[in-house]
């Protein structure tokens, strides 16, 4: 049963491991066996995700660590897999105001200052150096297919107020199912998203070859003809123009590297790839509005589809550019990396950074009696 704020933490079970706790690990299966995840209370964070193929073959298709406390410990940090939050993406200069403005000063009546943590401390990015993906969650509940965590985040970073969260992960035929509801104190901004990164190769060009897979020849298709544009350090300038004539239009499905040369600076002078947010055009609550699927394609396994579904407005898409971490043995072990476009990031969530750009008209701003609701079902098939 997924648990909101409202049912309140007389519904804690208890039902984790304390000697183990964060790094603990709840495993959940579909009954048919064609999903296996697990996951770790430290951020919610899924640590490995098993999808099989027409012929039974299993493969994790997300990065990660074999010791999961590298979660904690990893300098790089690449966020893999978590729950972001209280404010997920970037704030510049970690400053927003209610109500909201699009340069609110530097002091004043209900003004609020975020630890900064990106770009030599000109913005805040995902909730703060301490956000949701750095938080210790509690089990509250579980069985085979679903575990919800909890997190009460007591005015941290800076943000107004204390906003209970609960997330369930849950998993069925062919499906992963992520449902996240907040509840605040007082008014403050929550946009939240789950920060998952996939290769759904495993990190493989073919049986053999560890060493040159990229997601490059993975095919994307995103359901929006309008982006944000964004300023060298990834924050919103404003315009919300169209992704015709761009290499930001996906609404025709392409490989990511398709307009690989054409996307040099797309996401920052001099990067290549991608980190920008395409707002979907319509409610893709029921209609996929991002696939991704892969080329991979050996005797024993066909290509792999993904379709995300979301009851959220925007999806920011980033192609791995900067990872530089250690494999899992699962993926070639250690003195292997996770390497710059290895794998994409697919982050659904609302409007970025909509708590400075008043203009559009976006409220992100929740209160006792307004509670924040997150949703994203990933389903996975075989392309034939």
């Amino acid at each position: 049963m997924l648990l909101t704020p409202l049912a309140g933490l007389a519904a804690i079970v208890g039902s984790v491991d304390a000697a183990a706790w964060p790094f603990d690990v709840t495993t959940i299966s579909a009954p048919d066996g064609s999903v296996t995840a697990k996951f770790v209370s430290f951020g919610a964070t899924m640590t490995e995700l098993w999808i099989k193929d027409k012929h039974g073959e299993a493969i994790d298709v997300i990065p990660g660590y074999d010791d999961n406390s590298m979660l904690l410990t990893d300098p790089a940090h690449p966020v893999f897999n978590p729950i972001v939050g209280r404010y997920a993406n970037r704030i510049k200069n970690g400053t927003f105001s209610i109500p909201i403005s699009r340069d609110p000063p530097a002091n004043g009546t209900n003004v609020y200052h975020i630890p900064t943590n990106d770009h030599d401390g000109q913005d805040t990015l995902h909730g703060g150096i301490y956000g949701w993906d750095r938080r210790n969650w509690t089990v509250v509940s579980k069985s085979p297919t679903s575990v919800t965590y909890h997190h009460l985040d007591a005015a941290d970073e800076g943000f107004p107020g204390n906003v209970s969260a609960f997330v369930t992960h849950s998993v069925e035929s062919g499906k992963l199912r992520t449902e996240v509801y907040a509840a605040a104190t007082e008014q403050t901004p929550i946009m939240l998203t789950q920060h998952i990164y996939w290769n759904l190769n495993a990190f493989r060009t073919n049986t053999s070859d560890w060493n040159s897979s990229n997601i490059l020849d993975h095919h994307l298709y995103v359901a929006g003809s309008k982006y944000i544009t964004t300023d060298s350090n990834g924050v919103p300038t404003g315009p919300i123009p169209t992704v015709e004539g761009t290499p930001l239009d996906f609404r025709t499905a392409q490989a990511i590297g398709a307009r690989w040369d054409e996307a040099v600076g797309v996401c920052g002078p001099g990067c290549q790839g991608y980190d920008n947010c395409w707002i979907y055009d319509s409610s893709v609550e029921e209609t996929p509005g991002t696939i991704l699927w892969s080329d991979f394609s050996v005797s024993t396994s066909s290509s792999r589809r993904l379709e995300i579904t979301t009851n959220q407005p925007a999806v920011q898409v980033y192609t791995g550019n900067y990872l530089e971490t250690p494999r899992k043995l699962v993926h070639g072990g250690p003195t292997l990396l996770y390497s710059p476009h290895s794998a994409v990031a697919i982050e659904q969530e609302g409007y970025i950074a909509a708590i400075n750009n008043p203009e559009w008209n976006i409220d992100q701003i929740y209160e006792p009696g307004k509670n924040f609701a997150w949703k994203s079902t990933y389903k996975f098939s075989i392309v034939e």
